[in-house]
C-alpha cells in the first residue's frame, strides 16, 4: 500500500486573498513505512513574502525570486503523488492551497476524499488536547531536533511519524516460541487464562418454565430438534430451585 505525506509551505492563510504556495514536500510511505523517495520543490509565489509568513518558515523573497514557478513544477508532482492517498495535517488548509495551484495551470484539482488528514485523527483520539503537528511531536516523543522552522519536507518526515503512531505505533515482533513444547511466556497485564469448570453450573429454569419448553420443542421443532438435545444433556439429575452460585 503506497501513501503519500504530503505538507506545503505558503505565504499566507488564503489563497482567494492572493497568496501561493512557496514549498511542497512529499514523503512515500510504502506500507506505512518510510521509503527513501522524497518530492521537494521551492516556488517563486510571484509576490511579496509577509512578514508573518516569513518568521514561520523563513523562507525570504530573495530566497525564492530564482525557484521555479508551480506551473514548471506541477507535472512532477502529480506524477509522484499518482493516485495515492495523501496523508495531510489539516487537510483542507493545504488542498485548498494545491487545487488553487492547480486551477491556475488548468490541472484537475485532488478531490478532498484523497486526504487522510491527521488533525481529524488526533482530535477524536486526544480531544480537548492540544493537537497541532509540534504538540503531537512531543505526545509521542518524536525528535524535533533538527526542526528550527517549519518546513515542507522536514514536517512530512515528522508527520509521518506522528501518523504512524496514530494508526497504533509501531507493533513488537511476536515471540513464537523457538522449541516445541514451549509454552509462550505470559505477557504483563493479561490474566492467565482460568481452568474450565470443574462442574456445570446448576440451571436457572423452574420446573415449570422447563416442562413449558420441553412441550413447545415436542410440539413445533420435532424429536431430532437441537434444543431437545440440550434438554437431554443438561436435564438436571433432580429439578428444583437453581442452587446459588458465586458466579
Amino acid at each position: 500500500m503506497r501513501e503519500i505525506v504530503l505538507d506545503t509551505e505558503t505565504t499566507g492563510l488564503d489563497p482567494a486573498d492572493g497568496h501561493r504556495i512557496v514549498e511542497i514536500g512529499c514523503l512515500e510511505l510504502i506500507n506505512h513505512v518510510p521509503t527513501a523517495q522524497t518530492f521537494h520543490a521551492y516556488l517563486n509565489p510571484q509576490r511579496p513574502m509577509p512578514a508573518g509568513a516569513q518568521a514561520v518558515h523563513g523562507l525570504t523573497q530573495s530566497f525564492l525570486q530564482d525557484k521555479p514557478l508551480f506551473a514548471q513544477i506541477h507535472a512532477a508532482f502529480l506524477a509522484f503523488i499518482a493516485d495515492s492517498p495523501l496523508i495531510i495535517h489539516n487537510a483542507p488548509f493545504d488542498l485548498k492551497f494545491l487545487n488553487a495551484e492547480l486551477t491556475r495551470v488548468g490541472a484537475t484539482a485532488l478531490p478532498p476524499e484523497r486526504a487522510i488528514d491527521t488533525l481529524v485523527m488526533a482530535r477524536r483520539k486526544f480531544p480537548g488536547s492540544p493537537n497541532s503537528l509540534d504538540a503531537l511531536c512531543r505526545r509521542f516523543d518524536v525528535d524535533t531536533a533538527k526542526r528550527s522552522k517549519h518546513g515542507a519536507l522536514i514536517d512530512s518526515l515528522l508527520l509521518a511519524e506522528v501518523y504512524l503512531e496514530l494508526i497504533g505505533g509501531r507493533q513488537p515482533d511476536l515471540d513464537l516460541a523457538a522449541h516445541a513444547g514451549r509454552s509462550p511466556a505470559p505477557v504483563a497485564g493479561r490474566a492467565a487464562p482460568r481452568d474450565p469448570r470443574p462442574r456445570k453450573l446448576a440451571p436457572l429454569m423452574t420446573p415449570e418454565e422447563r416442562r413449558a419448553h420441553e412441550t413447545f420443542v415436542a410440539a413445533h421443532l420435532g424429536p431430532d430438534a437441537l434444543w431437545r438435545r440440550w434438554l437431554e444433556e443438561d436435564a438436571p439429575t433432580s429439578v428444583g430451585a437453581p442452587e446459588k452460585t458465586s458466579h
